[in-house]
């Protein structure tokens, strides 16, 4: 789909396209791409349908999503459908209702037209399950991310311009480094949820700023964060210090940083390298969550029905609670830290990973450790934020010699998406990147 949310909605809005036949066309591109991504765990041929009843609907002309197809991550309640959580371990039983997000979607004029693949429990950095592989649109050999691999899949492929997704640890943000797409995750206050101890919050997946911006507004039942504004002169601190370990960063995501740097500060902004005081007990107590959420989430489901990578996952995560490891204070004290670096600064610029993307493969049948690992080592930069409460956001910045996308993290202080926004579309029109990966989608 080479049209943009913004676009497609707006010739709806004016009589130009009918959301009827728009719907079908991305359900006939989706049947096309989606055997070379593996974007969705389903495809909602009823969306046709329902296309059929927004076009009829009095209001049609002042609706901001009117007609644009949209994916939501398998999380999310729909009525008539059973959210997963990319688990077998979970009733299949249809939901009764729609979630709150999802009729805002559907109040605004979105057609739901599929639900995107997870891996299990979204633990992973990585998505696939026994029925697919989600794979980056750009270079198919590598993993389109995770947890929400498969709505970055689908929007990199163009199999719908924009997709919904959670954040838990970075889940928003990966695969949208990994597929070189916009990516931003709300802040705890704006769309904070309860799980994985309140670091999840939901966020949207685009091509460009401008989506990215609309489909978030609406998520939020925020409509001025849908006017992207200019970001005037801010005080950036750039860092490509891993926390914790101090691990080496490739020189291609170094130099991604950099090169996005130099443009800010030929924009006109102070830019200087500085790091905030990450510590030790933060990342550890991240490290703690990650696994204590999933592992309460899997109280009373049959854990023999598990993978067995998640099996060990939520025995560990099961022993940590039992010895109460997971300390508020924790988050506190980080929360002390965070506000006293952003004190100083209005940004902070850091790579979205810490490594290259993970290759595509079944994941799910290796073992916890082989799993752990490149999770481990990917994630550094963007769990800090959820555990914050702060919002964040990945966007393109630069391309590895193999055709992967590399994503760099603007992490801003609360109620500052409209501030990362801005100056992510300043970003994109001084440095912009390619939209679509061709997959015959379009």
């Amino acid at each position: 789909m080479t049209q943009t949310a913004t676009e497609l909605a707006r010739a709806v809005r004016a009589g130009e396209l009918d959301p009827v036949r728009l719907t079908e066309r991305v359900l006939d591109g989706i049947e096309t791409a989606d055997r070379v991504v593996g974007a969705f765990r389903k495809v909602r041929h009823e969306a046709v349908a329902e296309a059929r009843e927004l076009a009829r609907r009095a209001d049609l002309a002042g609706l901001p999503l009117a007609g644009v197809p949209v994916a939501v991550k398998d999380v999310t309640e729909i009525a008539g459908e059973c959210a997963s959580w990319g688990s077998a371990a979970l009733p299949a039983q249809p939901s009764t209702e729609d979630s709150e997000l999802v009729r805002r979607l559907r109040e605004a004029g979105a057609v739901i037209v599929g639900i995107t693949r997870v891996p299990e429990l979204c633990v992973w950095p990585m998505t696939d399950s026994p029925e697919g592989i989600a794979r980056s649109p750009w270079q198919p050999a590598r993993s389109a991310g995770g947890s929400s691999g498969g709505s970055g899949a689908a929007v990199a492929s163009g199999m719908v311009p924009v997709a919904h997704g959670t954040d838990g640890l970075g889940s928003v943000r990966f695969p949208s480094a990994m597929c070189g797409l916009v990516g931003i995750k709300a802040g705890a206050d704006l769309l904070g949820e309860t799980g994985w101890y309140g670091m999840s919050a939901h966020g949207s997946l685009a091509t460009t700023v401008a989506d990215a911006a609309l489909l978030l507004s609406v998520l939020a039942a925020e409509p001025d964060l849908a006017r992207v504004g200019e970001p005037g002169r801010l005080r950036i601190a750039v860092s490509t210090e891993v926390p914790l370990t101090h691990a080496p960063v490739p020189k291609p995501l170094c130099d991604a940083v950099d090169q996005v740097a130099d443009v800010l500060a030929a924009a006109g902004h102070h830019v200087e390298r500085a790091t905030p005081r990450y510590g030790v007990e933060a990342p550890l107590g991240i490290l703690g969550r990650w696994f204590a959420g999933p592992a309460e989430q899997a109280e009373g489901l049959d854990r023999a029905l598990f993978q067995r990578r998640t099996q060990a996952h939520v025995k560990l995560g099961r022993a940590l609670r039992a010895a109460r490891l997971i300390r508020p204070g924790t988050k506190e004290r980080w929360l002390a830290r965070a506000e006293e670096f952003f004190g100083g600064y209005d940004i902070l610029l850091t790579p979205t990973l810490a490594t290259l993307p993970p290759k595509a493969e079944r994941w799910h049948q290796r073992s916890w450790l082989a799993n752990a690992i490149p999770a481990i080592r990917s994630a550094p930069f963007a769990g800090l934020w959820n555990l914050a409460g702060y919002p964040a956001m990945s966007v393109p910045a630069a391309r590895h010699h193999t055709g992967v996308p590399l994503g760099v993290q603007l992490v801003a202080a609360p109620r500052g998406e409209a501030r990362l926004l801005a100056l992510a579309a300043q970003l994109e029109a001084r440095n912009p990147w390619p939209r679509l990966a061709d997959t015959g989608a379009r």
